[in-house]
Parts: C-alpha cells; sequence; structure tokens
C-alpha cells in the first residue's frame, strides 16, 4: 500500500504541470503515454506470438499520428481523414497474403494491430482535445474516474461481500461498484454544478454523471478482460504499485470516448 501511495503521488506530480500548462507540452505528454500504452498491448498480444517488427513500427507511426491530430485546436472537433483509415486498413490487411505460414502473421494480427491503432490513438487524442476545449470539463472527467476507482476500492475493500464478476477481476464487489459511483457521482456533480455550469437542470447532471462513472467501471472491467485472456495481473510495471499506463489510464479512456456522445448535453 505504501508503495501504491508515493506512486500516486508522483503521477500526481508530473501529471498536473502538464495538464495546467496544456498546449504543446500537454500534447506530447499524451503523446509518450499513448506510445507507452500501445507498446503494452502489443507486449500483451506477444506473450503469445510476436508481430512482424516492420508493422509494429507502422503502429508507433500511426498512433503518434492519431493523437497528435488537430492537437492545437481548441474547438472540439471530432474528425478524422478516412483516406488514413483506408491506408490503416490497407497496409495491415494485404501483408496476410505474402506470408508463407499462418503462424507467422494472419487476420487477427491484423485486426489486433488495426484496433489498437484506432482505439489507443483517438482515445489519447480526445484527451488532448478535451484539455484544449475546456481545462474543467477535463477536471470534471477525472474527478469521476479517481473518485469512483477510489472509492470502490475502499468501500470494497471494508464491506464488499457480493463479488460483482469473479471470473474477470475477483476482488471487485457490487458494494465497491455501489460505494464508487456514489462517491464519483457526488464529487464529479459538485464541481460542475459550482464551477462550471450551475443553470444546467440538476437532475439531469447527476443521470450523465453517474451513468459516465458507470461507464468507467465498465472500462475497468474490459481491460481486466484483456488482461484476463492473456494470464497477465498488469499491463506492465511501470508505475510501481500501480501497474502500468493501460492500467491506470483503462477508466479515463473509457469515459473520454463515452464524453463525446455526450458533450452537446454536457
Amino acid at each position: 500500500m505504501k508503495k501504491r501511495i508515493l506512486s500516486a503521488i508522483f503521477i500526481v506530480a508530473i501529471f498536473v504541470p502538464f495538464l495546467l500548462i496544456g498546449k504543446l507540452p500537454f500534447a506530447i505528454f499524451t503523446m509518450i503515454l499513448s506510445l507507452l500504452a500501445l507498446y503494452e498491448l502489443l507486449c500483451l498480444r506477444e506473450e503469445k506470438k510476436k508481430f512482424p517488427f516492420l508493422l509494429k513500427m507502422f503502429a508507433y507511426l500511426f498512433v503518434m499520428f492519431f493523437t497528435l491530430l488537430n492537437y492545437q485546436k481548441n474547438v472540439f472537433s471530432c474528425t478524422i481523414d478516412f483516406r488514413v483509415v483506408s491506408f490503416i486498413i490497407f497496409l495491415f490487411l494485404v501483408p496476410m497474403i505474402f506470408t508463407k505460414k499462418k503462424e507467422t502473421y494472419e487476420i487477427n494480427d491484423a485486426f489486433f494491430l488495426i484496433a489498437s491503432i484506432l482505439f489507443i490513438g483517438l482515445s489519447f487524442n480526445l484527451l488532448i482535445l478535451t484539455r484544449n476545449y475546456d481545462l474543467n470539463y477535463l477536471i470534471y472527467l477525472l474527478l469521476i474516474t479517481t473518485m469512483t476507482d477510489t472509492m470502490a476500492l475502499v468501500t470494497g475493500s471494508y464491506i464488499g461481500k457480493h463479488k460483482l464478476c469473479p471470473k474477470i477481476s475477483p476482488k471487485k464487489t457490487v458494494e465497491g461498484l455501489i460505494g464508487g459511483v456514489l462517491m464519483g457521482t457526488f464529487v464529479a456533480t459538485s464541481f460542475y454544478h459550482v464551477v462550471m455550469n450551475p443553470a444546467m437542470p440538476l437532475v439531469s447532471l447527476i443521470f450523465l454523471t453517474m451513468l459516465l462513472s458507470i461507464i468507467s467501471q465498465v472500462g475497468d472491467l474490459v481491460f481486466s478482460c484483456m488482461k484476463r485472456a492473456y494470464g497477465k495481473k498488469d499491463f506492465s510495471n511501470f508505475i510501481p504499485g500501480h501497474g502500468g499506463i493501460l492500467d491506470r489510464m483503462d477508466s479515463v479512456l473509457f469515459v473520454l470516448l463515452a464524453f463525446v456522445l455526450f458533450l452537446e448535453i454536457l
């Protein structure tokens, strides 16, 4: 626990200055995180089979491209060049016809790379776009995820009795989920109502915040499914006591993706 707390303090000490500065420094910092996240995903898959080196390099390049897409804009524009997406699909599917053995590179490998590029690149790009759009929005979303995760852990540790998804995440409990959602909703709703927009109907705000809090827990479970499928406890050991980048940002990435759906309401 001591190691976990010290690591958390270290993370905050590094992340907060970049968050407050924003602009290019935050974009570069986020790009580094996205590359580390892709590294963790590829290493997870390569526990069973290695990817061709050249295709891995292309994957890193495209994640950099998507993460930094429109990084200088202050307007939240959800746009993507389908020519780039088409090129990625061709680039990672066509090599299958040149491999002599199925064990070298096949359809599951191609789809894994394509999905990893789009998921990591676009979700981390949303982190930058949200920061550029309004720092308060990003703080609101981070409060949802951090408060939900923290209180879910505390509640589950002290009063958790009913397992939530024992086959996926044995330590998660229904009580932890409820406690996390209640705390995440209360803290984030209070911040939004006091700091951002007091005029928004409180019932609607509570409902949307609670929904995002639940989605943050769903994100945690989805990433737990990935680790479980490959027999791993953590994505990496980049952060002592916490695991890897994806172990810390799984909920954040899912909430960012969901935030886009509710942007016009919030």
